[in-house]
């Protein structure tokens, strides 16, 4: 924008130098015009330069006295050197005012004109206006200097300001690399500016948070099944032994018995386990509408429960996992009932609603939410010796969170699962 204005202003001085030549062009061709000759100019015309040129290209007059140089070339400008001229001659007396005194090189802007009979060839010269010039050159020099000076200024700003801008950036990417797989309870610092790097590092920090809490649940998860399986495997191996150094006193029939109840509860705890891995690391599969009433009819069969069915709500699911969830409330409930087990199914504003409720000692308030934890057994109703490994409700949670539902107990007693119910037409 600098260099356009000098520019600008310096075209518009040379076209003022122009015009004034112009202008002193015509004047000269109008005296000649009018009758005037060559010879009178020095009388007629006054702070002017121009030079008459006859029809052999001959110099017949010219103010300042030119000796070697002429006006009249194919060029608008003309350097005109002092030693070119007389300014002693009579008549260089009434050229312009700024050959007076002047002892260095003047650039004149020539216009050329032709009298009316084309006699003579004018050439009228103006040189540029030196205050104006000079304005000129002093906010060239100013801008020659300056604009680098002021560029170099800003780039050095910018660059502090972006530096500051970027520190918590960089504090965050430092405290990042620092953290690692057994220490996710850091987190990065927020620089509580409000603008996207706090966002950023709020982000960071909630990631973080998942991470610690997924890193510390599979953590807990791997030292829970490993004590669950310790047992198991601890009484089938103290079997075995006992067996094998005494063969003559044991019953074998007896003994085998034994390990294959070990066994079996071995298989189905890493039956459990499998299931739960898979619905921690995908959804479910194979999915299609399925009738809820129809599952808790194939899950209940033969057992001595109480259904009640009202509509027939239809979810989009995975069949044997809806039955498996049924199976597991039911069997908790039968594990825990005095005489009685009620499975409830509805519809409830868009929702599939699954209910068991038997009528046992209820599960404190204190221990709803943390009795769908795995490997979860409250000290008055779930011990090992009945049979429960601690991931039954674990898995009926798991299994309606996959299916977008929820998984609650309610009054004690009374289990209630919701699934989205999916419209048909």
């Amino acid at each position: 924008m600098s260099v356009w204005f000098v520019l600008q202003a310096q075209n518009r001085l040379e076209n003022a130098a122009t015009q004034l030549a112009g202008a002193h062009a015509d004047a000269i061709v109008q005296l000649l015009n009018t009758g005037a000759r060559p010879a009178d100019l020095a009388l007629l015309v006054r702070d002017s330069i121009y030079e008459v040129r006859g029809r052999r290209d001959a110099s017949v007059v010219s103010c300042p006295l030119l000796r070697d140089a002429t006006l009249g070339s194919y060029d608008t400008t003309v350097t005109l050197r002092p030693y070119e001229y007389d300014r002693s001659a009579p008549e260089s007396v009434g050229c312009a005012p700024e050959l007076r005194g002047l002892d260095d090189d003047l650039v004149l802007h020539v216009v050329h004109a032709n009298s009316g009979d084309s006699k003579y060839d004018i050439y009228a010269g103006a040189a540029i206006d030196t205050e104006g010039q000079a304005a000129v050159d002093s906010v060239r020099a100013v801008l020659t200097v300056g604009v680098p000076v002021v560029a170099l200024l800003i780039g050095v700003i910018a660059w502090l300001a972006v530096r500051r801008a970027l520190r918590p950036v960089e504090a965050i990417r430092g405290e990042v690399a620092e953290i690692g797989a057994h220490d996710l309870s850091r987190r990065v610092p927020d620089p509580r500016t409000g603008d996207e790097i706090a966002r950023l590092a709020g982000t960071m920090n909630t990631m973080l948070a998942r991470l610690d809490e997924a890193v510390t649940r599979q953590s807990r998860f791997t030292s829970d099944a490993s004590h669950e399986l310790r047992t198991p495997l601890a009484s089938l191996r103290t079997q075995l032994e006992v067996l094998l150094a005494h063969p003559d006193r044991l019953d074998w029939r007896h003994a085998c018995d034994n390990a294959l109840l070990d066994v079996t509860r071995l298989q189905d705890l890493v039956a459990d386990l499998v299931l739960l891995g898979k619905l921690d690391h995908a959804g479910p599969d194979r999915l299609e509408p399925v009738a809820l009433s129809e599952v808790v009819e194939a899950a209940v069969a033969g057992r001595a429960v109480d259904v009640d069915v009202r509509g027939t709500p239809v979810v989009h699911g995975h069949r044997s996992r809806l039955e498996r969830l049924v199976r597991n409330l039911v069997d908790n409930a039968q594990r825990h009932a005095v005489s009685r087990v009620a499975v409830e199914v509805s519809a409830v504003d868009g929702w599939a609603v699954l209910s068991v409720t038997d009528d046992g000692p209820g599960v404190p308030e204190a221990d709803r939410e943390r009795v769908f934890d795995r490997f979860v057994r409250l000290d008055d109703a779930r011990a090992r010796d009945d049979g429960g490994s601690g991931l039954g409700l674990a898995i009926v949670a798991d299994i309606a969170r996959a299916h977008g539902g929820t998984a609650a107990v309610e009054a004690g007693s009374r289990f209630v699962v919701r699934l989205p119910e999916l419209k048909t037409s």
